[in-house]
């Protein structure tokens, strides 16, 4: 069953270098043990070396992107062994090689035994901003309500005088499926293409991948503001966005499923739940009884809210709106720090392959 595959020596230098267009790709590893990879990848045959040098010099190449300026003449999207045997390499001692290499090995886990701190930091705000949003959308503020009991498990007690309703008796217009077409190159005259992929953390990316869908595509499918797009299949699945006008006039894609809600709501209050682990709760339960991971109309339809009066929802949403902010420019500052140490890190490694500074004894 391993036939075509290459054996990856401990210590040998491997490298995917693929895709070339793609910078985020990885490009360079030094195997700590001995395995097996694709015929995809190239191997540097040389176990007998320490090679943490060479390492990181070809990861240095990686971080300034090298490889993919190798493939940018619109012809190579890949380089091969001959490619690799064809870079310099520094001729230096390997008693200093050794010296630098352990000097970068100590100093990039230091770096990155701070990059995990702030990663666990980022990840510790994310949760409390979750509860946060929990505990507002389904017990309200005041902790002195009276409560009951929801009649759902995963939802717990609510405010005595809040109802449980499914998300179908709360809109305006059936669920509607988005648009099966292919969309054309971004044309700011044109309606974008709203895909799953342009969502992040309830924004539209703005990148070069912006697609556009003529009017005639686009009839029927234009978004209003407050409309609420699920994605109904794939990794993303049950991710939910809040339109605004401010994005333009956009269309939405087939993967994704619109909701317009009724005056019973507001449409903020219904994406704040979806950002609940009530949600997430209710998530698992559909992926229990099906056999693969997607969310149709007819599963979103029976999605229960709750549901306190519309003028308690809008204090909710103005509380949250305030205390989100105020958490995600804390999670904002703490990913600034990951990549400024990400970066002290390719400067660490640049300066010492390239001989800018050396390893004080």
């Amino acid at each position: 069953q391993f036939n075509g595959y290459q054996i990856l020596e401990k210590n040998e230098l491997v490298f995917k270098l693929i895709d070339l267009q793609n910078i985020r790709t990885s490009r360079v590893g030094l195997s700590p043990y001995t395995g097996i990879v694709s015929p995809a990848y190239i191997i540097l045959s040389n176990s007998e070396t320490d090679n943490r040098f060479y390492y990181y010099w070809f990861m240095d190449m990686y971080n300034r992107c090298i490889f993919n300026q190798m493939g940018d003449d619109g012809v190579r999207s890949a380089l091969n062994i001959k490619d690799v045997l064809e870079i310099p390499l520094p001729l230096i001692a390997e008693s200093t090689r050794i010296k630098i290499a352990s000097f970068l090995d100590k100093k990039c886990a230091e770096i990155d035994e701070m990059i995990s701190l702030q990663e666990k930091i980022v990840e510790e705000l994310k949760a409390y901003k979750q509860s946060v949003i929990t505990e507002a959308v389904t017990k309200g503020l005041n902790p002195d309500v009276p409560m009951k009991d929801s009649g759902i498990e995963w939802v717990g007690e609510i405010p005595e005088h809040w109802e449980i309703k499914r998300l179908k008796q709360t809109l305006s217009k059936p669920l509607q499926y988005g648009a099966n077409e292919s969309g054309i190159a971004y044309n700011p005259n044109l309606p974008r293409y709203v895909r799953i992929t342009d969502i992040l953390d309830n924004s539209l990316k703005e990148d070069i991948d912006k697609q556009s869908l003529t009017e005639e595509q686009a009839a029927g499918y234009i978004l209003q503001h407050n409309d609420i797009l699920f994605a109904r299949s794939g990794g993303t699945v049950g991710k939910s966005f809040i339109y605004n006008e401010c994005y333009g006039r956009c269309a939405f894609a087939g993967y994704l499923i619109k909701a317009s809600v009724n005056s019973s709501m507001q449409a903020k209050f219904v994406y704040y739940f979806t950002q609940t682990s009530c949600y997430d709760e209710w998530k698992k339960q559909i992926f229990i009884q099906s056999t693969i991971q997607n969310i149709g109309a007819d599963r979103y339809s029976q999605l229960p809210l709750t549901v306190p009066s519309v003028k308690e929802q809008e204090v909710i949403v103005n509380y949250l709106d305030k205390r989100c902010t105020e958490i995600d420019n804390l999670i904002s500052i703490k990913l600034s720090k990951i990549d400024s140490l990400k970066d002290y890190k390719k400067s660490i490694i640049y300066e010492y392959v390239t001989g800018k500074k050396e390893v004080i004894e």
